[in-house]
């Protein structure tokens, strides 16, 4: 005659050898995590130079987004739209949001054209030009990008970021 193990009994054994494991696992507890949320924060905001952002922008985008990138230049407000955007997505749509079917024929370079068209407001609809072929805008894309992260969190002012 072969004795069968109770199937209760084997459930019992096992639970109470789980709870024997459980209670002699270290113990983790968390008192602050407060310098831990602040360090993910600081890696989620974007890297580049503030002040970089603020002369590329100056530069090529105030005169149709305004001098505080809020839309007074008749564009569209850049702090409201840099809010939902992460760096990748701003890239993109900075450096190669248009494609060249887009663009209006004539003389000069692709952007050239459009700008003078949007300028002489000789185009119904403004678009902005892709920024691709601008050395400048395509060196420093991340600075621009802090720039205006940092403006639409509140973190830099509307004046000059230090150097």
């Amino acid at each position: 005659m072969s004795h069968r193990p109770n199937p209760r009994s084997l459930a019992a054994l096992l639970a109470a050898g789980l709870g024997l494991l459980a209670c002699s696992a270290p113990r983790i507890e968390f008192e602050n995590t407060q310098p831990a949320k602040e360090q993910a924060r600081q890696q989620a905001q974007a890297t580049g130079s503030l002040y970089g952002g603020w002369r590329v922008y100056q530069q090529r985008c105030a005169s149709c987004h305004g001098d505080w990138a809020d839309g007074a230049g008749g564009a569209p407000n850049l702090l409201l739209r840099v809010r939902d955007l992460g760096p990748q997505r701003f890239v993109d749509l900075v450096l190669r949001r248009y494609s060249k079917d887009l663009l209006p024929e004539g003389g000069g370079t692709p952007r050239e054209t459009l700008v003078d068209e949007v300028l002489e407001r000789r185009s119904g609809a403004l678009s902005m030009p892709a920024w691709q072929g601008d050395p400048v805008v395509q060196a420093h894309v991340m600075d621009l990008y802090a720039y205006l992260n940092a403006r639409a969190e509140g973190r830099q002012g509307t004046e000059r970021p230090a150097r």
